[in-house]
């Protein structure tokens, strides 16, 4: 399914804000010349988002790095998922395998070939809390992308 004419793969990347100031995240996002942020939050709009709160993080984005942003639900786990990992109700291998089902439920390498591009001129990045991409479902998400588009992942 990936685009044929490119000789270098497109990337996905992946990026977590937590313990990151705003001037590190930022220059993160420009060094690796990311495009468009792609938002897989339950909630994006809390308290605890700082300068990551999605409305001001697309405001952030596009005056200070011209990148786009975007909050796509169909990439978030949910309340109940996301409450029982939290609450250690389910450990992070059942987290998993409940995740991969909602993916598959919501037909996600559909949504990825009908929304989004393998272009390597569009630097997508997925965007969620947690530092590491290894106990994060944004790393799952960016394993659909590399499934269906053939795209190398960087983890940021």
């Amino acid at each position: 399914m990936a685009n044929k004419k490119n000789s270098t793969p497109a990337k996905i990347y992946t990026i977590g804000f937590t313990k990151k100031s705003a001037e590190i995240f930022f220059e993160i996002l420009e060094l690796y010349q990311i495009s468009e942020i792609i938002d897989v939050r339950l909630y994006n709009n809390t308290q605890l988002s700082g300068f990551s709160k999605g409305s001001d993080l697309k405001f952030f984005l596009k005056r200070i790095s011209s990148i786009e942003y975007r909050h796509d639900l169909k990439f978030t786990p949910t309340k109940e998922l996301l409450k029982n990992y939290q609450e250690k109700l389910i450990t992070w291998e059942e987290y998993v395998e409940e995740f991969k089902k909602i993916m598959q439920e919501r037909r996600i390498p559909q949504h990825i070939l009908t929304n989004y591009s393998d272009s390597p001129e569009v630097q997508y990045c997925l965007l969620c809390t947690e530092v590491s991409a290894e106990n994060c479902h944004r790393r799952l998400i960016a394993e659909k992308f590399a499934e269906v588009f053939g795209m190398e992942i960087v983890h940021l």
